[in-house]
């Protein structure tokens, strides 16, 4: 779909082919009319045969592989095109039934419509007035489609009410799908009639009618009359055409159809279209072939359409013709889908794959073909590791470089390189495979023709399509590509041998390892592919996560433990070792400052932080001066001495790329942290410094680490006396603990915990016991083993493990945890069949006291591996649990951008939200947490660069005073007016006054309390306000200067602007992937303590699951309510005893059966103790409100008398008992004995107090023990916050739809983020992202799930939601419809292969098409220009010397005159 003239412009070096595709604006869907499906048939399809056997197996005419509608063997030709495989894309034939069928995929669109309509007359079942209303409404122009399908739905509720038609007056019943049949409609007429119980009632004449026509049935069987009620109208397929051809084209529109585009009777089959033969292609073999599914099932069609033909010629019984008429039918319908509810399925064999599996699913033609396709220049082999290489660079093999080519256009410039690379052919790098002539329009093979020839030949503007050479730049990825940066571009250095090499600094993004990984590798084949790759997915612009901001792209495993050991104040070189440790990391041509030794006498030291001062900034002409203060990985707060004081080293503070103290370790140079060296680097002097930061660094570590050498043996794991001794102290002291706790519970005197049982006590008592021992253990291990133990190093430093990894495999590998507790008895009352019944003793329940070292016993080890099987099977199911949930949640957020405007909003530009995340700032850029500066570090670096002794410190009122002066001008930016445009107070913050520039000021709100919270500080040092005091500790204790401020605030308000999102920026995408690729790395262990044993909350996937899919009903509800009385435990008990619900059998002391004389009673018995404990606000006589209001006892003929703590009720033996239901006669009977009885059952369900939907209430008390916050487990928010005690506005639920229903849209909208970041809070991921998520789910005023519901009500293009789920009924709806996709969306574009409105897409370049002859030619290079304009200013200046010399020498003459 190119233009055939391309127009040339040269623009100097690169030639630019013009070439204007045509670009598809919309697509419409329609149903084939029965005239379009003959007229674009090119041969009537009759005959079931395939081959003539007898003719050498020739194809037979009119048959379903007659060559008129196209061939499937690269050797023949097409009878109707004459063109090849390659060029005839095939042709449709048609198949003539007999008798219409129903279409499967639009059979419930028919019952809805025949449900519309009269079943006489055609008329819709509307009267006049409403229906003249509903067209009105219809007709409205720029009517959304949602809300069409919102009116047509309206019309179906009411036409199926309606029993009268208001045409003809006929009466109408209930249409459906007559019972377990495919395809067949049943009209209950008399449905209304037959269940109405009225004595009075008439049967109208067509009842009448309708029994007599089973006059003649009636005779031959008398029994059928009973039957009559159950009988049905049919509704055949003639029948229904019949109908719908009567049906007017007002109607039509009522139906939600476009009559002009679609009647509804061509939702029947008359004529079925044959699909060309290439799309169902036969396999040949040597004496027969193996048909495609579609062709076999066209021949049945046939041979059912002949039969069904065969029997209405011959007069065959009505009985036969219907059978062969459902046969036909039957074929039809799995000839579209075979999946048909109400199909027999075959006992053997495969599926047939009908129309609709071809389209659905993974491998169907949305998902497998048009959304995902396979590509040319793309390169796949195992990975491995290279230091030496720049994180920005790839290792290629010379084997694949040579097959992997760049189509580069010859140019004046580059004819050279590219004849030398032609000479070079196929078989030697660096050379080329083809050439592309511009005056011909086929590719020259350089395998096959004559390179030198060739080469000498090559013209400007040839193509050349060479091997990829150093410095190109390619697309690198690993699979599963969970987020954005699974996918980078590398630059290309084409190294010897069979793989892939990277930097290890490179492997976080990727997820990488090197223990027999694969990664592909994709060369980008325009120059605009490749800039666009080079500075949107090139790895220097992407070493942070834009899930929060942190460095993703840093130092890992060995670098980390080389770093550290180098770092570590031991370490002390002579000048000629520093200087070669130095000259590891620089590359040929750095010039590197020696900086000054820290030891001088007896010998000049240097140290090993001072080669990290050499990384950050090698010689004094570098502009890089890194200040920074963070903690280490070991870091413990010193007490009363400053932390860079720290004895153990674990405070690093670098000033102006210094190293003062501090080691370098995972918190320091490696990922995750924003208090890293490389982030610093980054955030203060761009990517490229922290890059080469980067590469210095791997190249020092990688060969410091290796001339030192590290290594694990079996000794450094091997325990001493002592700790052993220690640790069977350990274990001894934990079981005898344990054992105390065991025969408590078995005597009955343990004390419950708060929502707890006694075994749950037990147990949770015992774990807590065990899993002390286990860090104790590690604590051991650091302690006992030597500083140079090597797995102590990797887990101290962070590279690799923990310290409970030593400890499991030096000193004890602990208890086994299974399912969030010990393990469970699983055979006999027992855990093994090696232990006692019933035993709790650590051992028999899974604890492991040997070390891997020494090695487990038996049951130990069956244990462990127990263990390890359920992480197995977690880590199974959660991948793909959250590989849906990621697959979700980027279809629904794909679109979303943010706009000119500050909006975000989707594809069909509906606002999403008004600002991004309310401030319109780019996660990726935020220093703090979620903040886009780190106050602290920004200051402390502004106060060392600009140190000047000679500046005089500021007064804090001063300093305030300077800070606003500082910040006025961009205030003034900010001015707040209403809608009239009047100009309001800048600290107005009503309703008037709201605007979108709230943050900003926010933003220079919180740079001023910074500045005051600083003054402060200063104001308390002795000195106070008075200039007397600068000389004492203003100037020396918290000097702020000048020049300081000044650079604090302006640094802070470059940050600010730099951060902001720029338009056009993919913020669905990237906030999906920022959700769906943590959730990973989740937990699926379903449960957590709610702060109290006993409350259990959903967590992990399931928990996120329910949220975004917007659930009903969640696994456990939870309303956390505030007390009004937050202290006093009594009052929270009280008001607990309120919500909770309390039964009867809660508060009875005893309940028997009484029988005296004539009298039979139940006498009951109230514990009123239990009641004042629990603190219940019931009386006896609320009790009986609460039995007589009891639904089975309301109608009951029973007596009640109470007095004291008893409640008589008495059951009269007379009386006869009216039941209230067959179940309840059945249950209770007449005796009074069984009455008895069953009343005994009843009463202690019976509820007493306490809301309904509330089952259980927990008082939590803090840490401290001040406050009291109750739990209720259930629903009833309204309930509860309407309770007496409780504080209903800070109540929340954490059920969505609840919130929606009680509170409000915003409400649940806040409650969304708030409860997936809970879920996620272990993730760090920004809020923005979750607040986008919320968005998108509430913006159209319901809450609205990430499911293929929600995506329906949410977006209206019919390409994005088949290439989702139920494909094919979304097409069948669209097509049934008569739908119209705009194609704006980032499926529907990558379908039909339109670029993406985007990022760089979100714009388009509109240039002016009347050009002159001259501005069409050759234009100058930017360096030609420049180069004319210096020689024009020469020449100017020559002829400007040569004027005044002559003026002067005029002078001369007139003077000697």
């Amino acid at each position: 779909m190119q233009s055939a003239e391309a127009a040339q412009i040269d623009l100097g070096k690169a030639q630019v082919m013009d070439r204007i595709p045509k670009i598809i604006k919309e697509i419409k869907f329609g149903v084939l009319s029965t005239q379009d499906i003959v007229s674009q048939a090119v041969v009537e399809v009759s005959d079931r045969k395939l081959f003539d056997l007898e003719k050498d197996r020739a194809i037979v005419p009119h048959g379903p592989l007659d060559g008129r509608m196209g061939i499937s063997s690269k050797s023949g030709t097409c009878d109707t095109c004459g063109g090849g495989l390659q060029i005839c894309s095939g042709h449709f034939g048609h198949v003539r039934l007999v008798l219409p069928a129903f279409h499967v995929g639009y059979f419930k669109l028919v019952i809805s419509i025949l449900q519309e309509i009269c079943k006489d007359c055609s008329h819709i079942l509307l009267p006049e007035p409403e229906r003249r209303s509903f067209l009105k409404e219809l007709r409205r122009p720029g009517i959304d489609n949602l809300r069409r399908m919102q009116i047509v739905k309206k019309i179906n509720e009411r036409c199926r009410k309606t029993r009268t038609c208001y045409n003809c007056n006929a009466i109408n019943g209930v249409v459906k799908k007559a019972g377990t049949s495919a395809l067949k409609i049943s009209h209950e007429k008399f449905r209304a009639f037959n269940t109405s119980t009225s004595v009075k009632k008439v049967p109208p004449p067509s009842k009448i009618f309708f029994d007599k026509s089973f006059e003649e049935a009636k005779k031959s069987n008398p029994e059928i009359e009973k039957h009559f009620k159950k009988a049905h109208d049919d509704l055949h397929p003639l029948r229904v055409l019949k109908l719908f051809r009567r049906i007017s084209n007002e109607d039509c529109e009522l139906l939600g159809l476009n009559p002009a585009e679609a009647r509804p009777e061509v939702f029947l089959w008359q004529y079925i279209p044959a699909p060309p033969v290439c799309i169902r292609p036969s396999v040949g073999q040597e004496a027969a072939s193996t048909e495609d599914d579609l062709t076999a099932k066209l021949g049945d069609i046939i041979q059912s359409n002949m039969n069904l033909k065969n029997a209405l010629n011959k007069g065959a019984p009505v009985q036969t013709i219907i059978e062969c008429w459902d046969h036909m039918q039957l074929q039809l319908a799995v000839y579209i889908n075979s999946d048909v509810p109400g199909l027999q399925k075959a006992d053997f064999g495969k599926p047939i794959r009908g129309f609709c599996q071809r389209l659905k699913g993974k491998q169907g033609r949305f998902r497998g073909n048009l959304s995902g396709k396979r590509v040319d220049f793309s390169s796949r082999t195992v990975i491995s590791p290279d230091p030496n290489l720049r994180i920005d660079e790839v290792a290629v093999p010379i084997l694949v470089a040579m097959n992997m080519t760049y189509p580069e256009q010859v140019t004046r410039y580059n004819k050279d390189k590219l004849r030398q690379c032609v000479r070079n052919g196929t078989k030697t790098w660096p050379g080329a495979n083809y050439v592309l002539k511009k005056s011909q329009n086929f590719k020259m093979n350089l395998k096959f023709g004559n390179p030198n020839l060739i080469a000498n030949e090559l013209e400007e503007g040839d193509i050349v399509e060479r091997h990829i050479e150093d410095g190109d730049i390619v697309l690198f990825n690993r699979q599963p590509s969970l987020h954005k940066l699974s996918i980078l571009s590398h630059f290309v250095k084409v190294r010897p041998h069979r793989t892939f090499r990277l930097n290890e600094c490179v492997c976080n993004p990727y997820n990488a390892d090197f223990d027999g990984d694969e990664m592909n590798l994709h060369v980008p084949q325009t120059e605009e592919a490749r800039a666009e790759a080079m500075e949107l997915m090139g790895v220097k612009n992407n070493l942070v996560t834009p899930k929060n901001g942190e460095p993703i792209i840093s130092a890992i495993q060995d670098f980390i433990t080389a770093a550290y050991m180098l770092s570590s104040k031991n370490v002390f070189y002579d000048r000629k070792t520093f200087t070669q440790v130095c000259l590891y990391m620089l590359l040929p041509g750095t010039r590197f400052d020696l900086p000054p030794p820290s030891i001088l006498k007896p010998q000049m030291l240097w140290t090993g932080k001072q080669v990290f001062n050499i990384l950050m900034r090698p010689n004094k002409d570098s502009p890089v001066l890194v200040n920074l203060d963070a903690a280490c990985r070991e870091f413990k707060a010193p007490k009363g001495t400053p932390r860079d004081l720290d004895a153990n080293d674990r405070w690093l503070c670098i000033r102006n790329s210094e190293v003062m103290c501090g080691v370098m370790d995972k918190y320091t140079i490696g990922s995750g942290k924003k208090d890293s060296v490389f982030y610093v680097m980054l955030r203060d002097y761009g990517p490229a410094i922290a890059a080469e930061g980067m590469n210095r660094l791997s190249r020092l570590c990688a060969r410091w680490i290796t001339d030192l050498g590290f290594s694990i043996g079996i000794t450094d794991v091997y325990p001493g006396d002592r700790l052993l001794e220690e640790k069977k102290e350990l274990v001894e002291h934990a079981y005898v603990q344990c054992d105390e706790v065991i025969q408590k519970f078995k005597s009955g005197n343990l004390e419950k915990a708060p929502g707890c049982d006694e075994q749950m006590t037990m147990e949770n008592i015992i774990s807590g016991i065990l899993s002390k021992v286990r860090q104790q253990a590690g604590d051991l291990c650091i302690s006992e083993l030597s500083r140079w133990n090597t797995p102590l190093i990797m887990a101290t430093s962070g590279s690799k493990g923990s310290n409970i990894n030593v400890a499991q495999m030096v000193a004890l590998v602990g208890q086994q945890i299974i399912g969030g507790q010990r393990v469970q008895d699983g055979f006999q009352d027992r855990t093994l069949p090696h232990f006692p019944k019933h035993a709790r003793q650590p051992p028999a329940k899974g604890f492991v006291q040997n070390s891997f070292f020494s090695g487990l016993s038996p049951t130990e080890f069956l244990f462990h591996a127990i263990s390890g099987r359920e992480g197995l099977v977690d880590t199974a199911v959660k991948t793909a649990e959250t590989g849906y949930m990621s697959r979700r949640l980027m279809k629904s957020l794909e679109d979303l951008s943010t706009r000119y405007d500050g909006t975000v909003r989707n594809s069909s530009s509906s606002i999403v939200q008004f600002q991004y995340g309310d401030d319109k700032l780019d996660p990726v850029d935020m220093e703090g947490n979620a903040r886009p500066v780190n106050f602290d570090r920004t200051f402390t670096h502004s106060e060392v660069t600009t140190f000047d002794n000679s500046d005089k410190g500021l007064l804090p009122d001063e300093i305030m005073t300077l800070c606003q002066s500082l910040l006025a001008k961009e205030r003034a930016r900010l001015n707040r007016y209403d809608l009239m445009g009047n100009r309001l107070d800048y600290m107005d913050r009503s309703d008037n006054g709201i605007d979108q520039l709230e943050s900003a000021r926010d933003y220079l709100q919180s740079i001023e309390d910074y500045i005051s919270s600083k003054a402060e500080k200063l104001r308390s040092i002795d000195g106070g306000n008075n200039g007397q005091g600068r000389g004492r500790g203003i100037n020396h204790t918290a000097k702020i200067s000048a020049r300081t401020l000044a650079a604090f605030i302006t640094s802070c308000l470059v940050k600010y602007k730099k951060a902001q999102v720029e338009p056009g920026h993919a913020v669905g995408a990237v906030g999906a992937q920022s959700i769906g690729e943590p959730g990973t790395q989740m937990t699926l262990k379903t449960f957590h303590f709610a702060g109290v044993a006993g409350m259990s909350i959903t967590q992990g996937v399931p928990r996120i699951k329910e949220i975004i899919n917007a659930s009903k009903e969640i696994s456990t509800p939870v309303i956390t309510c505030q007390l009004v009385n937050k202290g006093d435990l009594r009052a929270a008990q009280i008001v607990k005893g309120r919500v909770e619900k309390t039964f009867m059998r809660d508060v009875i002391y005893y309940i028997e059966e009484d029988w005296t004389g004539n009298d039979a009673y139940i006498n009951i018995k109230i514990d009123f103790s239990t009641i004042q404990n629990l603190q219940l606000e019931l009386g006896l006589q609320d009790i009986l409100a609460a039995i007589k209001k009891h639904k089975r006892f309301k109608s009951a003929d029973l007596k009640f008398r109470s007095f004291g703590s008893h409640i008589h009720i008495f059951v009269d033996q007379q009386a006869t008992r009216t039941a209230l239901s067959k179940s309840e006669e059945a249950a209770t009977g007449a005796d009074p004995y069984i009455r008895l009885k069953h009343l005994k059952r009843l009463i202690p369900t019976i509820q007493v107090l306490g809301h309904p939907q509330c089952s259980r209430a927990i008082i939590r008390t803090d840490e401290t023990c001040t406050t009291n916050t109750l739990l209720v487990e259930g629903y009833g928010l309204r309930d509860c916050m309407t309770t007496d005690g409780i504080d209903g506005r800070n109540t929340r639920t954490n059920n969505i739809m609840e919130t929606r229903l009680v509170l409000g849209i915003e409400a649940a909208r806040t409650t969304i983020v708030e409860e997936i970041g809970e879920v996620m809070k272990d993730m760090a991921i920004d809020p923005r992202h979750m607040q986008l998520l919320a968005d998108v789910m509430t913006y159209k005023g319901e809450v609205l799930g990430i499911t293929r519901f929600g995506l329906a009500k949410m977006r209206d293009s019919v390409l994005q939601l088949a290439s989702f789920e139920k494909t094919a009924d979304h097409l069948f709806d669209a097509g049934g419809a008569g739908r119209t996709d705009l194609i704006e969306g980032v499926s529907e574009c990558i379908i039909v292969g339109k670029g993406i409105s985007l990022g760089t897409g979100s714009m388009e370049v509109i240039r002016a098409l009347n050009f002159s002859e001259g501005q069409i030619g050759p234009r100058k290079t930017v360096f030609e220009d420049a180069w004319g304009e210096l020689c024009e200013g020469r020449r100017s200046g020559a002829n400007a010397g040569a004027g005044k010399g002559a003026q002067a020498s005029a002078g001369k003459r007139k003077r000697e005159e």
